[in-house]
């Protein structure tokens, strides 16, 4: 894919106009302290991987209206100290496999909380454990339309509130001081909304995130995921207003706009599935330091292993694992 956005130089300028739903506090504290008001912790039971050097507990806790969410709790063997604890958000469609899949960040001596996505987990990889028992309304196939006519139906509204609900149950367990959360693309755009939702986090990691800066993203790009609330709102063809208005609470330039803690965002400039202009928007909304790693020849992939390398040496710098 050949460069089809905005020059860097204009893209490290670029403000998203967005308008911001009059009541989005409101709504999101409201739908957090709900969720708040049941015990956060339902089983957390040690798993037989194989591996010596860590240690890994299958971990169930209770999300957006006590729904039992799943997740991957890993930590390096025989290490009784606290712990900086790193929570994890998976890409689109992506479950949380399994738990010997994902080892760089206990391999790098923090505790780790690989959340599981509601409904997700059967488009690639090894799968989810998660159901999301929460019906909709008609909605493009995925995930991203479902509810999409009322904010308070909205699929996002539930995984966002079982992300913040992730960082409260890894708080909960033993051996963690510290906490951070780090996404890629689904993923990215989850961390930056909990990144606003929750304020007294250690560190944010951000790469190409989704769900930012949404109504650019519809106009600047076909591709999936956006790609389906365009093929829905080219059926319900007098729903856009709706849309976009749910769109906007989940809207990650509102939440950046809210976050407190330092932050490291990418973005690969031919990235059609999450537009750099996008991922700037957020980073240029954010309201912690924050700075950008920019891939120019990259699409979606960004920096891949390149990039783990630069969060590695990042989050040492801001928060060492114990």
């Amino acid at each position: 894919m050949a460069l089809f956005d905005l020059p860097l130089d204009q893209l490290e300028r670029y403000r998203s106009t967005v308008p911001e739903p009059d009541d989005f506090d409101e709504f999101w504290v409201s739908t957090v302290a709900d969720a708040r008001r049941d015990d956060v912790l339902i089983d957390v039971v040690p798993v037989a991987t194989g591996l010596t050097l860590v240690e890994t507990w299958d971990v169930t806790f209770a999300g957006f209206d006590g729904h039992p969410v799943r997740a991957w709790y890993t930590r390096p063997a025989g290490v009784l100290s606290d712990l900086t604890a790193v929570v994890e958000y998976l890409g689109y469609g992506r479950g949380r496999g399994l738990p010997q899949e994902r080892l760089t960040w206990a391999s790098a001596g923090y505790a780790h909380l690989l959340m599981d996505t509601r409904g997700q987990g059967g488009q690639y990889g090894s799968g989810g454990d998660t159901p999301d028992p929460v019906g909709s309304d008609p909605a493009a196939p995925g995930f991203v339309t479902r509810g999409i006519l009322d904010p308070a139906t909205y699929y996002y509204r539930r995984v966002l509130t079982d992300a913040v609900r992730a960082v409260d149950a890894v708080r909960a367990l033993p051996g963690v001081s510290q906490v951070a959360v780090v996404g890629n693309s689904q993923g990215g755009g989850i961390a930056l909304a909990v990144a606003g939702l929750v304020p007294d986090l250690a560190a944010v990691m951000v790469s190409a995130p989704f769900l930012c800066d949404i109504p650019r993203a519809l106009a600047i790009t076909d591709a999936d995921p956006y790609g389906e609330i365009v093929r829905y709102l080219a059926v319900h063809r007098g729903a856009a207003d709706q849309v976009l208005r749910t769109l906007a609470y989940v809207d990650g330039v509102h939440h950046a706009a809210r976050a407190t803690a330092p932050a490291l965002f990418a973005t690969g400039l031919r990235d059609t599935v999450c537009p750099p202009s996008t991922a700037f928007a957020a980073h240029n909304a954010y309201a912690a330091p924050r700075e950008m790693a920019v891939y120019p020849y990259n699409h979606h992939e960004g920096g891949e292993a390149h990039h783990t390398a630069r969060q590695l040496t990042w989050l040492t710098q801001h928060l060492p694992p114990t």
